[in-house]
């Protein structure tokens, strides 16, 4: 499942509940894996806001939806579960 979230003023893209992507300034910034290097071949990389850490930057097949579905789910493979929330 994919669903975004407005954050700050910019957009959190999550894939079955991980945070896999972010979208700054109208740009789409996905979380940098292995796999995610392997599908794209050789990713741009750059930070979403300033003192962020480095992530692919996605730009020239951002309309390619078939294309960002394989990155979408080869991430979300690699990535960590989400923590769960402490109770209050």
């Amino acid at each position: 499942t994919v669903a975004v979230k407005k954050m700050f003023g910019e957009y959190t893209v999550y894939v079955d509940g991980k945070v896999a992507a972010l979208i700054c300034d109208n740009r789409l910034f996905v979380k940098p894996t292995a796999a995610g290097r392997a599908y794209i071949g050789d990713p741009v990389e750059g930070a979403p806001y300033p003192g962020a850490k480095p992530c692919f930057l996605i730009e020239d097949r951002i309309d390619d939806r078939e294309w960002l579905t394989g990155l979408f789910r080869v991430t979300a493979k690699e990535l960590p579960e989400p923590k769960p929330k402490k109770r209050k």
